[in-house]
């Protein structure tokens, strides 16, 4: 079964740094565009971080300048390098990507299953 499995989420404290993964599991021909949103209690879903499948990559304002996204596509995995954490972080991390698994060929969104991140003040 295709699907996103993200890992690297935990208790961190302000000014600390964290680095989640998302590696694509199962029989995937491709990893396209992969990005990283955070939702936390009561808010939207935003878009922290986000690279495209040629490599172009954009961030969320409140992010900017403290986040690095990374992809592999030949190891179909990306990384979201996170520095200068803050208490206004806190938030399950998602990761998104589109996948071309082998059985279908045809490219499909996925989302990873979320991991939780907690910045002490």
């Amino acid at each position: 079964q295709v699907r996103l499995v993200e890992s690297g989420g935990g208790l961190v404290q302000a000014g600390g740094s964290l680095a989640l993964s998302c590696a694509a599991s199962g029989s995937v021909a491709r990893l396209g565009a992969m990005g990283w949103y955070r939702q936390a209690p009561g808010k939207q879903r935003e878009l922290v971080a986000h690279s495209t499948d040629i490599g172009g990559t954009n961030y969320g304002d409140s992010v900017k300048g403290r986040v690095t996204i990374s992809v592999d596509n030949v190891e179909k995995t990306g990384w979201l390098l996170m520095n200068g954490l803050k208490p206004e972080d806190t938030a399950v991390y998602y990761c998104h990507a589109v996948l071309t698994p082998v059985a279908s060929e045809i490219p499909k969104e996925y989302w990873g299953q979320g991991t939780q991140v907690t910045v002490s003040s």
